[in-house]
């Protein structure tokens, strides 16, 4: 199960180094956002949902497991 911040990039086909440089990131923290393993600060959520403009909120960002098991319900 993806969490929604690593949907959207893949969907976008960005790598992970691409969206880590754009917001000034490190790499390895932003891989364990992604996979759910690492909380985002507030700040980093705006940087992300800036970044893909409004395609993800912070939300879903911030509490990715809600979001998660929402789609899971769905399919």
């Amino acid at each position: 199960m993806q969490t929604p911040l690593r949907k959207i990039r893949v969907e976008l086909n960005l790598t992970i180094s691409e969206v880590a440089n754009a917001i000034n990131c490190d790499v390895g923290n932003l891989s364990r956002l992604e996979r759910g393993i690492q909380t985002a600060s507030l700040e980093l959520a705006e940087k992300l949902t800036a970044f893909y403009r409004g395609k993800i909120t912070e939300l879903e960002i911030l509490y990715p497991h809600r979001y998660q098991q929402q789609n899971s319900k769905t399919v």
